[in-house]
C-alpha cells in the first residue's frame, strides 16, 4: 500500500455564516460547525483511502477557541494527520475571517477518527500518510499519544455502556 503526502488528503472549505445559523448569543451553533467539519473530514479521509464509504468512529477535543458571528467567514480545513492499521485520524481547523476588517483568527480545532470500509461493511486498510510542512510533523508526532489516548477512552466507554440500562425511564 503506497503511503501519501498529507497535502494530497487537505480539503479546505470556506462558507459564511447565515442567521439560521446563530444561536441567542449570536455567534455561530457550536453543532452546525461541527456538522461542517466532520462533513469536511469525510472528504479528506475519502481523498486518502480512495473508498465509497468511510466512517466516523469518534470525534474527539473538539475546541471552540473564538466565537463565529455573523460579519464571519469560515474556512474548514482539513487533512489526513495519522494513520493506524485500519483508521486514520483527520484533523481540522478552522479559520474564522472578519469579512469587514479582514482579520484572522483561529475559532476551532478537532480530531476525527475515521475508518474506511469495503462493501460487506468490514474496516479496510489504510495507507499511511507522509508529513511535510511543520505543522504537518507536529501533528504526526503527537498522534501516537492521541491514538493510545482513544484507546484508553474506547475501553473506558465499553465499561461505561456495559453498566447502563435499558430501562425507559419511567418505569
Amino acid at each position: 500500500m503506497e503511503a501519501k503526502k498529507m497535502k494530497e488528503t487537505r480539503v479546505v472549505q470556506t462558507d459564511q455564516v447565515l442567521i439560521n445559523d446563530l444561536n441567542n448569543y449570536h455567534t455561530l451553533f457550536g453543532g452546525v460547525l461541527m456538522k461542517k467539519m466532520d462533513a469536511c473530514a469525510t472528504l479528506s479521509a475519502r481523498r486518502h483511502t480512495r473508498v465509497k464509504e468511510c466512517v466516523t468512529a469518534s470525534t474527539d477535543s473538539v475546541n471552540f477557541l473564538e466565537p463565529i458571528r455573523v460579519s464571519d467567514s469560515v474556512c474548514i480545513e482539513s487533512f489526513v494527520s495519522y494513520t493506524g492499521k485500519r483508521s486514520m485520524e483527520i484533523f481540522c481547523k478552522v479559520i474564522a475571517e472578519d469579512l469587514e476588517t479582514g482579520k484572522r483568527r483561529i475559532a476551532a480545532t478537532a480530531f476525527f477518527t475515521f475508518v474506511p470500509l469495503d462493501e460487506n461493511k468490514r474496516p479496510l486498510e489504510v495507507p499511511p500518510i507522509i508529513p511535510e510542512t511543520e505543522e504537518e510533523k507536529y501533528l504526526y508526532e503527537t498522534g501516537k499519544e492521541r491514538e493510545s489516548i482513544r484507546k484508553l477512552k474506547r475501553q473506558q466507554n465499553k465499561e461505561l455502556v456495559s453498566r447502563l440500562s435499558l430501562n425507559k425511564p419511567w418505569d
